[in-house]
């Protein structure tokens, strides 16, 4: 039997070090599902691993991509598994970690099956985004499919600000005809191996104080000299993330350098709240503080495995 140790937490909680700890245990390799990693032209905003961590542990999808590629959720779902597929032939025990909830369970669960959408509808669906804003797309959805919205705005509200997704359920309900949720539940994904969940979490002082150093660190080792290189391409889909954004405010003399650093920490706080919300709903997922001794939580996979 093949299995998956997922590790899952709030950014800067110390997923990276468990992994690789474990990595090195298991004399396996780490599966990347952080959607920030993926782009190779973010280094020091998207905290990815440093070389001597790259180096201690065989790591997949971290900075294979170009902020100039389209690369989905989806696309990210069927690399992953064909890299599991490979992967599993050498040993039946491999890591996935991450922060990216979404493509966590892209891999451990798999989407929905939607029927293919004509791009003239998306171009429609486009062109109205850019003249109303994302308004437009709230009062679409709330019109085709008012059931999904209504559980968005009570189960996942910051969903409903995300102009990608909420693209996605318009098109799917102008598209087919049909509500976004008549799709939804209607296909059983099966994966080759069982997952092994592993949540990190800590008081929320210490990982807001930890977020903070984390950030004040990105700043001295120059933060700012990678955000301006990238400040021509800001409308860019993937530049549109905390860290980023807003020190292109400040670039746009819209802010003060102190008050966007501030905003950086406030909102990866923020960020880290939303994704501690969503990980809680794992299935099946069992939790650890940070500090907890590698060896129990070794100890606790073993068992499971055995």
């Amino acid at each position: 039997m093949n299995y998956l140790i997922t590790i899952i937490g709030p950014t800067a909680i110390g997923k990276t070090s468990l992994s690789i700890d474990l990595a090195k245990h298991f004399n396996c390799e780490i599966i990347s599902c952080d959607s920030r990693q993926f782009y190779k032209e973010m280094t020091i905003g998207t905290a990815v691993p440093t070389d001597e961590e790259l180096n201690t542990a065989k790591h997949h999808f971290i900075q294979n991509k170009s902020i100039f590629e389209n690369y989905s959720v989806g696309d990210f779902e069927q690399e992953a598994i064909d890299k599991l597929d490979e992967l599993f032939l050498k040993n039946n025990v491999q890591i996935m970690v991450g922060g990216s909830g979404l493509y966590v369970d892209a891999v451990l669960k798999g989407f929905d099956d939607f029927p293919e959408i004509k791009n003239n509808v998306r171009d429609k669906i486009n062109t109205d985004f850019e003249l109303f804003g994302i308004d437009y797309l709230q009062n679409k959805l709330k019109e085709l499919d008012h059931d999904y919205f209504q559980k968005m705005t009570i189960e996942n509200p910051q969903t409903l600000q995300n102009p990608q997704r909420m693209k996605r359920f318009v098109e799917v309900c102008l598209g087919t005809g049909k509500p976004y949720s008549n799709f939804i539940g209607q296909k059983k994904n099966q994966r080759s191996f069982t997952p092994i969940v592993i949540g990190l979490e800590g008081d929320r002082e210490i990982v807001y104080n930890r977020i903070n150093q984390r950030v004040d660190s990105m700043i001295n080792i120059g933060l700012l000299a990678e955000a301006e290189k990238l400040y021509p391409n800001k409308n860019l889909n993937a530049l549109q993330t905390v860290g980023y954004r807003e020190l292109f405010d400040y670039f746009d003399r819209k802010t003060s350098l102190d008050f966007a650093i501030e905003e950086i920490k406030k909102n990866t706080r923020r960020f880290s709240k939303r994704q501690l919300t969503w990980f809680k709903r794992t299935e099946n997922a069992d939790w650890f503080d940070y500090l907890t001794d590698r060896t129990k939580i070794i100890s606790h996979i073993e068992n499971i495995i055995k």
